[in-house]
């Protein structure tokens, strides 16, 4: 008897992950914001990466005192933690899932994460680049 199709396993096995979405928030007061890039991290994979992606004329028309620049700075701290490691300050010394609870820790700044979303994947990358395409590009 062929098994139902809610029961049926793909043949990857899937990987919980938990991602946020970053989000440039100029003027903390409006709670107005775009959103600049996503985070994902996947402890069985040992995967925590971020994309972003700054549109300058995006940017601009939203709020036209967008020292770009600053907020490229921003995003490469994000990146750094990241990666981990010496040059990414104390945190970047921190385990994997402490540096993703830290940078998507609620804060009160002009760069913000969403709340924290989970999901299943197969490939963490492939996964990042999909809800980058989705929610950012």
């Amino acid at each position: 008897m062929p098994m139902p199709l809610s029961k049926k396993r793909t043949m990857q096995e899937e990987y919980l992950f938990e991602y946020a979405v970053i989000r440039f928030v100029p003027r903390v007061e409006r709670e107005e914001f775009i959103n600049v890039g996503v985070v994902l991290y996947c402890a069985k994979q040992r995967f925590l990466e971020v994309r972003f992606a700054i549109n300058e004329d995006k940017l601009a028309a939203f709020c036209a005192k967008t020292d770009i620049e600053e907020l490229n700075e921003y995003l490469q701290a994000f990146e750094k933690i990241c990666r981990g490691g010496n040059d990414a300050g104390p945190i970047g010394q921190l385990p994997m899932a402490e540096r993703f609870r830290w940078l998507t820790a609620t804060r009160s700044t002009v760069l913000q994460t969403s709340k924290v979303h989970p999901g299943f994947c197969a490939d963490a990358e492939e996964m990042l680049e999909k809800l980058f395409m989705q929610l950012v590009a």
